[in-house]
């Protein structure tokens, strides 16, 4: 149901003079305030080059069969917010609701290059919002101001395909958008991100999408997918699947972890480690840091941080193989660790001689494993620490 167009005696005047001219804007030039229990309709685009930022009462944007645009020199904010637009509200100029938002019919464009991600949809003061699915979302930036854990409603062609950060990730802001493209030919970014350069703990990128995701604060992000996302190109299972982030400093896709899982291969959704979005340029799925030989599962990566996760080099499998020898070596060749039956303990302890100290935690970087197993071939390759 439509609302009305009470907003105050003044408003209302300055509405139908505006209206006597012109069909295609309401063009605010002045001081405006949408008061309490105040309501107004828009059926035309929205220019404000005023101010129009103290807003209490209710915003509404209309058209059965058109699109609507707000544009203008300063930010609208807007209490409680409505779009139900057949073809879209298009954004020129970044728009605030501090309240509650509404997707009644249409998506909200933004602009897609980055210089102009400040013009977006922003949920201020943790403001929520509703009616999201594949055909009502914001194709392009939203940004969030506030404490709160927040999904950003995003999408691309449409397609609803959310992100979601952590609680206190927004309080200096938060900007997020997807695009359905290939990170090694994006079309709003300058630089590419080549799927083949990569972290040594991954072994594969995916080239079906990314999301950019523009924050200050140190947050884990869950990333969604569904069939058009091809993870099973990616992985066999989703204990595989890793959240990684374009390393604009060393050029490369960095491994940031899987800290869990919901869904299957056509649908679902993965939360990655904590880190600091500013540090990356785009975001997307990789495959997993591990090996399949056999009957053994090599996780090439450890972490030994004391989460639980990773914290020693794991062979799954290798009980069935009581007669085995593990060396480790560092870049220079130098061996680092050595056991004889080995039984997933190794926590990135050098029990070395020579120029590394016994008993001395071992740096991040990359090192040589060679696993030897009574009556079958050696198995060799390359794992990665991370502390």
């Amino acid at each position: 149901m439509k609302r009305g167009h009470y907003i105050g005696a003044f408003v209302v005047a300055t509405l139908l003079l505006f209206k006597s001219y012109s069909q295609e804007a309401f063009h605010n030039f002045g001081n405006l305030q949408i008061h309490t229990d105040g309501e107004v309709g828009f059926h035309m685009d929205l220019i404000n080059d005023g101010t129009f930022n103290q807003n209490e009462g209710f915003a509404g944007f209309y058209s059965p069969d058109d699109r609507l645009t707000i544009s203008g020199t300063n930010r609208p904010v807007f209490y409680n917010m409505e779009i139900d637009v057949f073809d879209d509200l298009f954004l020129e100029v970044a728009t605030g609701v501090r309240n509650f938002q509404q997707f009644t019919t249409g998506r909200v464009q933004t602009p897609r290059n980055r210089g102009s991600i400040t013009t977006s949809l922003d949920y201020l003061n943790d403001a929520p919002y509703a009616g999201e699915d594949d055909e009502h979302f914001v194709d392009g930036y939203a940004s969030l101001t506030g404490d709160l854990d927040f999904t950003f409603p995003i999408g691309d062609d449409f397609r609803l395909r959310p992100m979601r950060i952590q609680d206190g990730a927004s309080a200096n802001t938060s900007r997020g958008a997807y695009f359905f493209e290939d990170p090694n030919f994006p079309n709003f970014f300058s630089d590419r991100f080549d799927t083949e350069s990569r972290a040594p703990t991954l072994f594969a990128v995916s080239i079906f999408e990314f999301w950019d995701l523009d924050g200050d604060t140190e947050t884990r992000v869950t990333l969604t997918w569904d069939d058009n996302s091809n993870i099973p190109t990616l992985v066999e299972d989703l204990d595989g699947l890793r959240v990684v982030g374009w390393n604009e400093t060393t050029g490369e896709w960095d491994n940031l972890g899987n800290a869990g899982t919901t869904g299957n291969l056509s649908n679902g959704e993965i939360t990655s480690d904590p880190f600091i979005p500013n540090n990356y340029v785009v975001l997307t799925f990789g495959s997993s840091d591990r090996i399949l030989d056999g009957d053994l599962e090599i996780f090439t990566a450890v972490s030994p941080n004391g989460d639980g996760l990773n914290d020693t080099f794991i062979i799954q499998g290798i009980a069935q193989f009581p007669n085995n020898e593990l060396s480790i070596f560092n870049r220079w060749g130098v061996l680092v660790y050595n056991k004889k039956g080995y039984d997933n303990s190794w926590g990135g302890i050098s029990e070395g001689r020579a120029t590394i100290a016994k008993g001395e935690e071992l740096p991040v970087g990359t090192y040589y494993y060679v696993l030897k197993i009574d009556g079958q071939k050696d198995q060799a390759g390359y794992l990665y620490i991370n502390r």
